[in-house]
C-alpha cells in the first residue's frame, strides 16, 4: 500500500529546499514605506548580471547572488549637490562612490533615492545600471546631474 506525504512531510522538505538559498539579510532604508519603492520593486529583474535575485528580510530591497553580489535600497536619503561623479544611464541619473572594494550607486533627481551597492570586480556597473534603469525609472524624475559648465554664474 502507497502511502502519502503528510502536511508536515511536504512542509519539512520545502524548509529543507528553500534553506539552500538563506535569505540576505539588508537593512531597510529610511523611506522604504514609500510606495513609489514598491513600484521598483514590482519591476526588477530575477536575473541580473547574470545573477539570481534571492529573498530579503525587509521591506524594498533586493539581493542578487548567494553571497550577495549586489544589494538594492528603495528609500534612502534624497542626495542633495555634490561633486561625486555621476553617470547618467539610459534616462537615469546614478552618483557613484567607491568605498574600498565596493562601489555604491545611488539615483540622483529621483525621490526616493534608490541605492545599489556591489562589487566592480564580479558585476560590471554598465550591466548592471542598465538593466536596473527599467524599474527605477518608475520614481519619476525630480532633476539631473549638472556640470560645472551647465550652471550658471550669478553675479
Amino acid at each position: 500500500m502507497k502511502r502519502l506525504p503528510t502536511a508536515a512531510g511536504v512542509l519539512a522538505a520545502a524548509a529543507l529546499l528553500s534553506a539552500c538559498t538563506p535569505v540576505a539579510d539588508v537593512e531597510a532604508a529610511p523611506d522604504a514605506e514609500n510606495p513609489a519603492c514598491a513600484e521598483v520593486m514590482v519591476y526588477l529583474p530575477v536575473e541580473l548580471a547574470e545573477t539570481p535575485l534571492r529573498d530579503t528580510n525587509s521591506q524594498a530591497t533586493a539581493a542578487w547572488g548567494n553571497p550577495s553580489k549586489v544589494i538594492l535600497r528603495c528609500g534612502v536619503p534624497v542626495p542633495g549637490p555634490t561633486t561625486d561623479p555621476c553617470a547618467s544611464v539610459n534616462g537615469v541619473d546614478w552618483l557613484l562612490r567607491e568605498e574600498g572594494d565596493v562601489w555604491r550607486a545611488t539615483t540622483y533627481g529621483r525621490e526616493p533615492a534608490v541605492e545599489v551597492v556591489f562589487n566592480p570586480n564580479e558585476v560590471a556597473s554598465s550591466t548592471l545600471l542598465v538593466e536596473l534603469a527599467g524599474p527605477v525609472s518608475r520614481i519619476e524624475p525630480t532633476g539631473e546631474c549638472l556640470s560645472p559648465q551647465d550652471t550658471l554664474e550669478i553675479p
